[in-house]
């Protein structure tokens, strides 16, 4: 089988978590702080906050934030529910922004529009690892005197403008996660990064129930929240991952590239593209079919053939919990309707590369 991605681990990663396994510390240890150091400098932010998933992380992002019951947010249709479930979760309402046709990205010419009274923040995805156009979403942003979080679970190693995801150029917060089939990988994990020392404090907080610590044994708790925390055991692991993030980028682009020299002139497909601002990381490679009607065959017949391709997204608010009518996001729902997510990951071999682009055109020509 070959899976649309999965982690890369090799014997520096084992070492490191043995390593770990054998000290004094295995949860709240110095290797916590040591893997949000490095990924802050990595991104060129000033703090980073290390969670158990990318979905805590994006919870006390917008807890931080002050978002609550009687606030709305904007968001994209085309991401995993935990981008809308965490504000939902804290009262707020998800108001949904239409998408790029290219990218998938929120379509930012369409965000002024959707801005209320009662809209507080605005959450873009960077979907598959390219960027949004984040100056423009910013400015919008400033004017409306809106808080901004960058989904970023996708997007570890991008960059734009010449500004590494997660530096928050353009955002208050950035969250990424560490799932296998991230870039890089704590097993489970995520992390929010900032440049404001009161935000930071914040998702400390948050990430831990709630405590404000003081002097000796004291301790008070502020308000109520979750053990959101991560391990020394997971950053040792991301630790050693991230020593190997440039070259997992470097793959996956290169998985790209052969994807794109192949599959260019099919007349079925229409392929990911890079804007010129965008330095895309790659996490997934959306294919879309210019038939729509074939998309479940086509899908059905690869898995068929152990190619273990999967579809991202359903738009998050035609789930139940969110129950909004169809037609809300035409562009949206298109896109969804025409995208399958083909294997992209840096263990993938050539061979399996091959045969992935050969089964495909098999299929598309029948």
């Amino acid at each position: 089988m070959i899976p649309y991605g999965r982690q890369y681990i090799d014997e520096e990663d084992i070492r490191s978590v043995i390593e770990i396994l054998r000290s004094d510390f295995i949860t709240q240890g110095p290797k916590v702080e040591e893997f949000e150091r490095a990924l802050a400098e990595y991104c060129g932010a000033t703090y980073a906050v290390a969670f158990n998933s990318g979905t805590s992380a994006l919870y006390c992002a917008y807890r931080a934030l002050g978002l609550k019951e009687g606030d709305s947010f904007i968001t994209t249709p085309i991401t995993f529910t935990a981008t809308v479930s965490m504000g939902v979760m804290l009262g707020a309402k998800p108001i949904f922004c239409d998408v790029e046709e290219d990218t998938g990205n929120m379509d930012v010419n369409l965000l002024e529009g959707l801005i209320t009274q009662n809209t507080k923040l605005v959450v873009p995805v960077h979907y598959a690892g390219h960027p949004v156009n984040m100056q423009k979403l910013w400015e919008i942003a400033q004017r409306h005197n809106l808080w901004v979080v960058e989904d970023a679970c996708h997007a570890l190693g991008s960059s734009y403008k010449g500004y590494k995801t997660g530096s928050c150029k353009y955002s208050h917060i950035t969250v990424f996660s560490f799932h296998p089939v991230k870039h890089i990988t704590t097993g489970e994990g995520g992390a929010a990064l900032t440049n404001d020392r009161d935000l930071y404090e914040k998702l400390l907080q948050c990430r831990n129930h709630g405590i404000k610590k003081g002097e000796d044994w004291e301790y008070s708790v502020e308000f109520p929240s979750f053990n959101f925390r991560i391990t020394d055991i997971q950053c040792a692991l991301g630790l050693s991952q991230l020593k190997k993030l440039s070259t997992f980028v470097e793959r996956r682009r290169k998985v790209a590239e052969f994807y794109n020299s192949k599959l260019s002139n099919n007349p079925h497909l229409d392929l990911p593209v890079e804007k010129p601002y965008a330095f895309h990381s790659y996490h997934l490679f959306p294919i879309r079919l210019r038939d729509e009607r074939i998309r479940r065959e086509v899908f059905r017949r690869l898995r068929q053939s152990g190619i273990f391709v999967q579809v991202h997204y359903i738009p998050v608010y035609w789930h139940p919990f969110l129950n909004y009518p169809k037609g809300l996001c035409p562009v949206a729902e298109r896109f969804y309707s025409k995208e399958v997510s083909l294997p992209i990951y840096p263990s993938i071999k050539d061979e399996e590369l091959y045969y992935v682009v050969e089964k495909l055109e098999e299929i598309l020509s029948d």
